[in-house]
């Protein structure tokens, strides 16, 4: 049988047309450029070269053999270039599944520039609830998970990624836009929007709203802090929600205003805990909080 050896100095010997060449660019010996190709020959049963006037001359077996052995070190280039793209993460397939305020915001925003700059990675990325990002990572259905805490399972790890918290988002002209913080009470004279009571970040403006005998004008409840930002901008009242949506991509004509005290919403990573990441996932992962600290310390 041949070997990619024998194929090798065949290849090298009809590059420059003689022994001493190839062994020059293979960095080998005159007698082993030779010695292989006598066992080439005698295991093909036939002759690839005819030695005159000091040259090699290709047989017309020889020139027969090459377009296939010129393919098959194009292929091999091919292995080589997709090699250190995958080393340097420049390919490969990337599977994300983000809850959806993160997954709007930055993730999204994150995935845009990491596939421009490389045009080799293919990214599948979709918004989920918190819990099902977790059951989606457990069950190894995609690589990474970004969610809102608490997350809890030992067959998860999970890295804190962001903390964000709750704001108060409204158009830009309205009273409260240019205050630095805006109290509770500052918002009783005002229609109120926020998450309906089952939404996962619901309990985070319950707490805010147990410890004070303020009493809020809630007119929407939605699920969704997408929705809840349209709902502000055409004017149905202040949004009392999460930020991370609003501080990836600040809507025009919506101003926001933390709420004091400070309600802290942390977003977490989460990944396989007994699977080696790929290079892709960590070359994300950091592009991800670069994205973020990028926009966060504006």
């Amino acid at each position: 049988m041949i070997n990619l050896r024998h194929v090798e100095i065949f290849y090298a010997i009809m590059r420059t047309g003689s022994i001493t060449e190839a062994a020059r660019i293979l960095n080998v010996t005159q007698p082993a450029v030779s010695i292989t190709l006598k066992q080439l020959e005698t295991r093909l049963k036939m002759t690839l070269f005819d030695r005159t006037g000091g040259r090699l001359q290709p047989t017309p077996e020889a020139k027969a053999l090459l377009p296939d052995v010129t393919e098959i070190f194009g292929r091999i280039a091919d292995l080589e270039r997709l090699s250190q793209d995958l080393a340097g993460a420049a390919r490969g397939v990337l599977s994300i599944a983000a809850s959806g305020p993160l997954c709007d915001g930055f993730v999204a925003k994150a995935v845009a520039t990491f596939v421009a700059e490389r045009p080799g990675i293919r990214v599948s990325l979709r918004a989920l609830a918190t819990p099902a990002v977790l059951d989606r990572v457990i069950n190894r259905e995609v690589d990474l998970g970004i969610a809102y805490e608490p997350v809890s399972s030992s067959a998860v790890r999970v890295d804190e990624v962001m903390r964000t918290a709750i704001g108060c988002i409204m158009p830009t002209k309205h009273p409260l836009a240019r205050r630095r913080k805006v109290r509770l009470r500052d918002l009783t004279p005002y229609p109120i929007i926020t998450y309906l009571p089952q939404a996962l970040l619901r309990p985070h403006i319950d707490r805010a709203l147990s410890g004070s005998d303020v009493p809020l004008n809630i007119v929407v409840e939605t699920g969704t802090s997408a929705t809840g930002l349209m709902l502000a901008l055409h004017g149905a009242g202040i949004a009392l929600m999460e930020t991370a949506l609003f501080l990836a991509y600040p809507p025009l004509g919506l101003a926001m205003v933390p709420l004091e005290p400070r309600l802290e919403i942390t977003s977490q990573l989460l990944r396989p805990r007994h699977a080696a990441p790929s290079r892709v996932v960590e070359a994300f992962v950091a592009h991800l909080r670069t994205t973020i600290a990028s926009q966060l310390h504006k």
